[in-house]
């Protein structure tokens, strides 16, 4: 059965928003899949629902007005806390409704008026909507004690109902302290995590996914939601906390590694090396003075700089590589020698050619690898054309993912990224990024994400990054953009999905 993590949910609510699914629309959804739950199990008579603030009692909220609706039902509903402290826009706009809707409510300010209620002796079905997947940390008053008072209902005889995951337990299989031990619990869209455990399934009862309408694009499209899931920085980092990026690039061409350099830093890397042969050093320290560049010993990459690297891959998170390299047999050697050093590393371009499936192996479990080709170099790798239907392609990305070990980034129209277990597809950015340089600034993005990120996830958003910015870009240079206009985007597309 497939189930997702509570992060992964929230990233595919955000995307759905982001297509122009309101979170509102989903509400609904949920809140009649729950009025059905509830119907199916008690023909008539008194329902109480025990709703929490955040979204979790917004989907209770809808649920009551639907039964009220109904000849035969009683329906209650207590909010543990003020309306005014409701979270969501959407859960105080179906709090609201309540009023008009024959329901009665109560706001419970103390926990000492939940021990004073009849309420929850008097009904006959009872809805835990205290949590859902948000749960953090140490349960307090009102919600302890409302999870007891379930619990004690449910012990004499009363069916309990909980909402998406049964309250207290930890959405991602984690330890939890106390939890409603329900009958019956509605989880929505996918099976979560955290009901697969052999503990979780004393508390939930029959298991019933629902589905509530999710736009398929929103799970299988990267979006801002996937952006959030990326590490924030935190207000007390220094310096280096948010990413030590190394790019080894340059010696035939200069542009493709300051590019790359200038990508990381705009994509938020606290420090960037680049290092490159002597011939373009000063060149690449010409395009800003916050690279950071150290000079290697010839004019192109070559096995004896190895000794100058080895401590730079060190000190760094990642190593990008592999940008205006070239291909001469002293450089792909240098690169082959240079991959047992690096604990975590992103290999473009010129890089690309010096891999074969030994090397993979040889660097299984020691080495995390991200690969950004397009179509030819793909098809290098693999030694078979790429696929032009899209499907074939798709499944050429997954497979090849999987045989080696690594995560690649296919780029394309449509850019696919897959570990050979998840796949993502990518579909920001438009035909004036064709220009040169573009792919060094997402290699420079890629690289910065995966310093602190895990690998899938950054190469994911790094396609969504560098492609959302060149839309930007293009909308006032069009088939004149530059790679330098990509660069300039960036932040704006970071700042847009709050994660800087």
């Amino acid at each position: 059965m497939k189930y997702i993590s509570s992060s992964r949910m929230k990233a595919i609510d955000t995307n759905c928003a982001y297509l122009g699914l309101l979170p509102l629309q989903l509400m609904e959804n949920a809140g009649a899949a729950i009025a059905q739950s509830v119907k199916e199990r008690l023909g008539s008579g008194k329902v109480l629902f025990v709703a929490g603030r955040g979204n979790n009692g917004g989907d209770a909220f809808v649920a009551a007005r639907h039964l009220a609706g109904i000849p035969g039902y009683s329906v209650r509903v207590m909010l543990l806390g003020k309306s005014r402290d409701i979270g969501t826009e959407e859960a105080l706009h179906n709090f609201s409704l309540l009023r008009s809707s024959r329901v009665q409510i109560l706001e419970i300010r103390d926990s000492s008026q939940l021990t004073a209620l009849e309420w929850f002796s008097e009904a006959d079905l009872l809805v835990d909507a205290v949590f859902g997947t948000g749960v953090k940390g140490e349960i307090k008053d009102p919600e302890s004690t409302s999870i007891d008072l379930i619990n004690r209902e449910g012990k004499n005889g009363k069916t309990v109902i909980a909402v998406d995951i049964p309250s207290g337990l930890d959405p991602d299989g984690r330890d939890f302290e106390k939890a409603v031990y329900a009958d019956f619990t509605v989880t929505f869209h996918h099976m979560k995590a955290g009901l697969m455990t052999e503990r979780a399934k004393e508390h939930t009862g029959t298991v019933k996914v629902a589905e509530i309408g999710v736009c398929a694009d929103a799970e299988s499209y990267v979006g801002p939601g996937d952006l959030q899931m990326l590490q924030k920085r935190k207000p007390e980092a220094h310096k280096g906390k948010a990413g030590r990026v190394l790019i080894i690039g340059g010696g035939p061409y200069s542009g493709a590694p300051a590019l790359a350099a200038l990508g990381a830093l705009k994509a938020g890397a606290d420090l960037v090396t680049a290092a490159v042969p002597d011939s373009v050093a000063r060149i690449v320290a010409s395009y800003s003075p916050d690279i950071i560049v150290r000079k290697l010993s010839s004019s192109i990459l070559c096995p004896e700089d190895l000794s100058i690297l080895s401590d730079l891959i060190n000190s760094h998170d990642v190593v990008v590589m592999g940008m205006g390299l070239g291909k001469s047999t002293e450089t792909l050697e240098a690169v082959r020698k240079i991959l047992p050093f690096c604990r975590k590393v992103v290999l473009d371009a010129d890089a690309l050619s010096a891999l074969s499936g030994t090397l993979f192996e040889t660097l299984a479990g020691n080495c995390e690898i991200i690969v950004t080709p397009h179509a030819g170099e793909f098809a290098r790798l693999r030694g078979l054309d790429t696929p032009d239907d899209p499907e074939a392609r798709e499944k050429a990305v997954r497979e090849f993912s999987g045989e080696m070990g690594v995560v690649t980034l296919l780029k394309g129209k449509t850019d696919i990224i897959s570990d050979g277990k998840q796949t993502l597809l990518n579909r920001t950015g438009n035909p004036g990024m064709t220009v040169g340089g573009t792919g060094d600034v997402l290699a420079g993005i890629t690289g910065s994400l995966f310093s602190r990120n895990p690998a899938f996830l950054a190469a994911a958003c790094a396609a969504f990054i560098n492609g959302a910015a060149g839309d930007l870009a293009f909308e006032k240079a069009g088939n004149a953009l530059l790679a330098t206009d990509v660069l300039e985007k960036i932040p704006e597309i970071i700042r847009e999905a709050g994660i800087g």
